[in-house]
């Protein structure tokens, strides 16, 4: 039984790192909100947004597994040079604005648990403490030690939420319409701009590039491998999806509410509290922890596989445009160590901004990525002489990836126009 369950964690094992790192404070508060707006008639637009998100993924590993190359290889060596220093640029902005909202959010998640000062000093000292453990964790346990973490968040953060919906007792009538039939509330109003943002929310961003890697670390190398890879990102996303369908439903139940990011995680709790009488102390408590290893996991995850990003980066300065690569990037090598001990501290001057600013900017830089990421796997997954006849876009994921193109443009500009015009 013990070795049964051993492989299948290491089928599963990097689609799982993509649900924990991809679930963070904003996708919580997403997810919230709409309920609360919308309630649980848009719950069609959570499954949609992971099916999104799981056919980016497919269509990365596909890639990788049929050239050997990652999608940053494969883009620098098709779109060139410039590709690659237009990475650079926005993988540095990238970092700074989502490693200062990480830090912000899981500072203010132990506040909410433990206070020890008022709530802007604590979320310095535990943001910077969490930044300084993640760290830790990362080169002392490797990537192996990082996973078994990682499954533990998204199992104690996955129990948490799913259990506190169920305990508000949501209308299941009402789910099973939201699920089956696609309807916007409010259409003229705010409901299309929350509906987009929570089919947008779903999921990860940049990190989804991560995957690849992850997948190198388990040793998947051949497309013997894509029908495993494909098992292992359904059951990520799967996870993803019921996380977002509880969020939505818990903010359905809770009514009214305000605020943004993990402050909106500490009212949420308090909510919880009031609605479940006898039992609301234990589901504070519950909620805040399962909350806390949603963002921690998220933080964990970033500084762990963001860095890869930066690696390749650096290995391919030094390769010809039309050279291929073989190699696995090392954890231990200097330009993986600089960029995570710069992660995990330059971001920290954005500490002193105030967590909506913050969230401001890293949304302007967050909706750019999943347009250009479907564009680039729909031009290189498409051509035959770049992936072979065999593997391919289909017609049908050729229209798939259109429409998400058009759409995340449409997100990202409902995204940017809510937090920098209101």
């Amino acid at each position: 039984m013990i070795v049964k369950n051993v492989r299948i964690l290491a089928v599963i094992g990097p689609g799982i790192l993509v649900a924990a790192t991809g679930v963070g404070a904003g996708d919580l508060a997403t997810a919230a909100f709409t309920g609360s707006k919308l309630g649980v008639t848009v719950l069609w637009a959570v499954v949609l947004g992971a099916a999104i998100k799981y056919l980016l993924s497919e269509g990365l590993a596909r890639w990788q597994l049929a050239t050997g190359d990652t999608l940053l290889e494969g883009c620098v060596r098709h779109f060139g040079r410039p590709a690659q220093w237009l990475f650079l640029a926005y993988l540095l902005i990238w970092s700074f604005f989502v490693g200062a909202a990480l830090m912000s959010a899981a500072g203010v998640a132990v506040h909410a648990m433990v206070p020890l000062f008022d709530a802007r000093t604590d979320k310095i000292v535990y943001g910077m403490i969490q930044s300084g453990i993640a760290v830790l964790l990362v080169r002392i346990g490797g990537y192996r030690l990082f996973a078994k973490l990682m499954g533990i968040c998204i199992a104690v953060m996955f129990f948490v939420v799913v259990s506190t919906a169920i305990a508000l007792h949501p209308p299941w009538s009402e789910i099973a319409v939201g699920l089956l039939l696609p309807t916007i509330p409010d259409f003229r109003g705010e409901g299309l701009e929350w509906t987009i943002a929570l089919i947008g929310g779903v999921g990860g961003t940049l990190t989804i590039l991560c995957y690849g890697y992850w997948i190198r670390e388990e040793g998947r190398r051949s497309t013997q491998d894509l029908n495993v890879c494909r098992i292992d990102l359904a059951t990520g996303y799967t996870m993803t999806a019921i996380f977002g369908l509880a969020m939505v439903a818990i903010g359905s139940r809770i009514g009214s509410i305000e605020g943004g990011g993990a402050t909106l995680i500490t009212q949420l709790a308090e909510e919880i509290s009031t609605h479940l009488g006898v039992l609301g102390p234990t589901a504070r408590w519950a909620f805040l922890i399962g909350a806390w290893g949603a963002i921690f996991s998220s933080l964990l995850g970033v500084w762990q596989s963001v860095p890869y990003l930066f690696a390749d980066f650096w290995y391919l300065r030094k390769m010809g445009s039309q050279e291929h690569s073989t190699h696995q990037v090392n954890t231990a090598s200097r330009p993986y160590r600089i960029y995570l001990f710069c992660i995990a501290t330059l971001p920290a001057a954005g500490l002193l901004i105030s967590f909506e600013r913050t969230q401001k900017l890293y949304a302007i830089f967050g909706a750019l990525f999943i347009p250009l990421l479907a564009l680039a796997l729909l031009i290189l997954n498409g051509r035959q002489k770049y992936i072979g006849r065999k593997h391919r876009n289909s017609p049908v994921t050729m229209i798939i990836l259109i429409a998400s193109v058009l759409f995340f443009i449409l997100a990202g500009w409902f995204n940017i126009r809510h937090r920098v015009f209101g």
